[in-house]
């Protein structure tokens, strides 16, 4: 008998660099799921009644001292289990098999060869094929119950299930792409194994969340800050759904838009959904607010507070139309993480939306995005009737160019900045590289003076950084290879255009170890 796709398939992190992307895998089949750590007991796992739970790889041994452990009592309340990697490991010990390290280890690119019945997850795959391994320790006995489907050179056993107790797992890392049957196999285990019914689809997310909405605010009115970007926007359009003119949009111009943001928000938004919108003129108070301000973090705190201030003035202003209780957040799973939303995550950086709003909040957050990746906000927003420019636009912070300058805040950066922004987005999109690219931030470094030559003489001026990326989620990303002539066409123009830019670099770090923005 199929489970409901209303219960959650747990991610259960080991410290992971995939575990997010376990979970977007999960979602890609149809399949809701949500990432919760290791430390989360047996008691609290069965608490939010899982549909199954996946245990993800992680970076320790099973056998260095204080390694997390899975609790052998997971598999005795029948809850279908998958294990990935270090979890398969973890799992595999927990149910007594045999864990090894014999000194033969595996990274990366691997050949795995399916044993001939395959089982049901390996059933029909290529008897050898690639994946993609990162294991010291290997699985050598499998515990007892248990069906060996596939082994590797490294790993004697390198796949194993158990469709009786509906319990599987792999040595290797199904969710990435280097294991091109990959999400095959993980969509076996949810279908088949676990009987787990695809119907995490947009149109039930759209409706899941309209009813969320309406339940919370009931015949209350709300407050959103439309940013224009897609995630504000698709927020916004979903809580319209919800409770139609009762929402009112203000859209504060701070002052760190890009060019022509303004203009584009006032138009297309309000032309696709019909919404009350106010335009707020915000940008003196913002960089009255950000005077003398470097520290990276302290802006963005400036910037959410001051954000907050001018949602609060503007409800003061709509008193009377009646009393406006809630904010509506484009709050997104990864800012959720990044920000230290949950035990076990890291306060990567500190979000608007989520690490800087002010303790003596006026407003109840409605944040109908917080379970959603970025590409799901997009499929949302098309189901919601939401025009592509708004759409498929490229991620942008909500703190803006606030936190794109590197040093103080002022009004001759920004407009540098915005100059070269401008003229990296226009070669861009002229090239048709607007969807191979996540996003390109373009930084300036303000405290920084590089020497150079224009007209035949010697300048000091400001070197930007165009920091082109590639991403699924924004959780892990790596730098664009754009073509030489593109890149040639954008340093050329921004030296030639905005004369206070000597110099164009190219950033091509990943993430990890960098993060996209550099503030």
């Amino acid at each position: 008998m199929a489970e409901s796709s209303n219960r959650p398939v747990l991610v259960v992190d080991f410290g992971a660099q995939y575990a997010q992307l376990i979970a977007r895998r999960v979602r890609e089949a149809q399949v809701y799921s949500e990432v919760v750590p290791h430390t989360t007991t047996v008691a609290e796992l069965l608490e939010r009644d899982p549909a199954a739970i996946v245990l993800s790889g992680g970076p320790s041994s099973v056998y260095e001292p204080g390694a997390p452990q899975v609790d052998p009592k997971l598999f005795d309340v029948g809850v279908p289990v998958f294990g990935i990697c270090y979890g398969f490991q973890a799992m595999a010990g927990a149910l007594g098999g045999t864990v090894e390290h014999t000194g033969t280890r595996e990274y990366g690119r691997t050949e795995l060869g399916v044993r001939q019945a395959g089982g049901l997850l390996h059933e029909e795959l290529p008897a050898s094929h690639p994946v993609w391994m990162s294991h010291g320790d290997c699985v050598t006995k499998a515990p007892e119950g248990f069906t060996v489907t596939a082994t590797s050179e490294g790993a004697p056993v390198a796949a194993f299930e158990d469709t009786q107790r509906r319990f599987a797992g792999v040595q290797y890392h199904p969710e990435v792409g280097h294991s091109p049957h990959g999400q095959e196999v993980l969509r076996r285990f949810l279908h088949e194994i676990a009987g787990i019914r695809p119907q995490w689809t947009t149109s039930s997310i759209v409706d899941e969340q309209v009813a969320l909405i309406r339940a919370q605010v009931g015949d209350g009115k709300a407050i959103c800050g439309l940013s224009g970007g897609v995630d504000s926007a698709v927020a916004a359009a979903l809580v319209q759904r919800a409770i139609g003119d009762r929402l009112t949009c203000v859209f504060v111009d701070h002052g760190l838009l890009r060019a022509g943001e303004r203009a584009q928000v006032e138009r297309d938004f309000v032309a696709a959904t019909g919404v009350n919108l106010v335009t707020v003129d915000a940008r003196e108070r913002f960089l009255d607010a950000l005077a003398g301000v470097t520290d990276p973090e302290e802006k963005r705190k400036i910037i959410g507070r001051e954000f907050i201030r001018v949602f609060e003035q503007a409800e003061r202003d709509l008193k009377a139309e009646g009393d406006y209780q809630f904010l509506v957040q484009g709050t997104l799973y990864p800012d959720v993480v990044e920000s230290g939303g949950g035990a076990g995550t890291a306060n990567i950086k500190s979000h608007h939306n989520v690490g800087g709003l002010p303790e003596d909040l006026q407003f109840t957050l409605v944040e109908p995005l917080r379970a959603l990746f970025k590409d799901e906000v997009r499929r949302v927003g098309t189901e919601l009737g939401l025009p592509e420019t708004i759409v498929q636009r490229q991620p942008f912070p909500g703190p803006g160019l606030g936190i794109r300058i590197i040093g103080e805040v002022t009004q001759e950066r920004l407009d540098i900045l915005r100059k070269a922004d401008a003229i990296a987005r226009e070669e861009l999109t002229s090239a048709g590289l607007d969807r191979q690219i996540w996003q390109c931030p373009v930084v300036l470094l303000a405290d920084v003076r590089s020497v150079g030559v224009q007209g035949d003489g010697r300048t000091y001026g400001h070197p930007v950084v165009l920091r082109p990326v590639s991403s699924e989620d924004a959780m892990t990303a790596d730098w664009t290879r754009l073509p030489y002539d593109v890149l040639e066409r954008i340093s050329t123009r921004i030296t030639n255009e905005v004369n206070e830019v000597n110099r164009v670099v190219l950033d091509v770090t990943s993430k990890p170890p960098g993060t996209i923005e550099w503030e």
